[in-house]
């Protein structure tokens, strides 16, 4: 059965995109087929999976503006098990020139169905705000994981953006619920990101995964040579996190995942940033 998760917060910086590309390359690495849908005009989620987000073409303009079939879109990434319909800046008109467009809130809901059965998990990397595009993301999807990071502003418009989702289930989505929040670049040495630990504790109770996805240079990296964490440095804290929470996430679902992650995280040669890439 397809599962389709946003990821998703209204603040920028908390490590959204690192989540979806790396939750999403966890679980196809453990052998779900998994789509990742960037819903972002900034792209971000495209380059971190290895593709010139400005030669992706078709991409998610061209569901939502054109009704382009959802497939024409989908990419294999370089890791099995993992596609990706891509975005670009060109997804920033697509706010204005759905304004007055017919079901402009279900355009993606409505691309889904087609392709639905291919995949166990689609990921929806949501942009940093509440806009039209954020809007057929939570729309579309079943659940939402929010990215929290672990420092002073964290909690910083989170009620509103709660708030949001619950209009959302009120309005279009009765199916959408919460399934929880993580804690990313967070430094455990810090007295501050441990009092912010327990505030978001305080707010999610059960919903907040146990595993805290930790500040790393590696996890910084990555996306700048087209890779996700696995790819990039498996043996890395940052890859050891977010295989965690890929199988704290299955384990609330009754699936245990195999001990060892598959050979299709293997990286076969060096990494190059992605300017230096042919």
């Amino acid at each position: 059965m397809t599962e389709i998760i946003a990821i998703a917060n209204q603040k920028g910086g908390v490590g959204k995109t690192t989540t979806a590309v790396n939750l999403a390359a966890a679980l196809a690495g453990l052998g779900f087929e998994t789509l990742l849908i960037d819903t972002d005009p900034q792209g971000n989620a495209t380059t971190g999976c290895g593709f010139d987000k400005a030669a992706f073409s078709p991409n998610l303009y061209n569901v939502l503006v054109e009704l382009l079939p959802l497939e024409k879109t989908i990419k294999a990434s370089a890791l099995q098990k993992l596609h990706v319909t891509g975005a670009n800046s060109d997804l920033a008109g697509a706010e204005i020139q759905l304004l007055s467009a017919l079901a402009r809130e279900r355009r993606l809901k409505g691309a889904i169905p087609a392709i639905k059965d291919k995949y166990r998990f689609i990921i929806l990397d949501c942009p940093p705000s509440l806009g039209l595009i954020t809007l057929n993301a939570l729309n579309a999807a079943e659940s939402v994981i929010v990215p929290i990071q672990g420092e002073y502003y964290a909690m910083e418009g989170l009620a509103q953006f709660m708030d949001a989702v619950r209009r959302v289930q009120v309005a279009f989505n009765p199916k959408l619920r919460l399934e929880g929040a993580v804690l990313t670049m967070f430094d455990s040495r810090m007295i501050l990101s441990n009092q912010v630990r327990d505030e978001v504790k305080k707010f999610f109770g059960e919903k907040l995964f146990n595993t805290i996805i930790p500040r790393s240079i590696r996890l910084a990296e990555a996306p700048g040579f087209g890779k996700d964490i696995f790819q990039y440095d498996s043996r890395s804290k940052g890859a050891e996190a977010y295989m965690a929470m890929a199988r704290e996430f299955l384990l609330r679902r009754g699936i245990v995942a195999g001990e060892t992650p598959p050979p299709s995280f293997a990286v076969e040669e060096p990494a190059r940033p992605l300017e230096n890439i042919s």
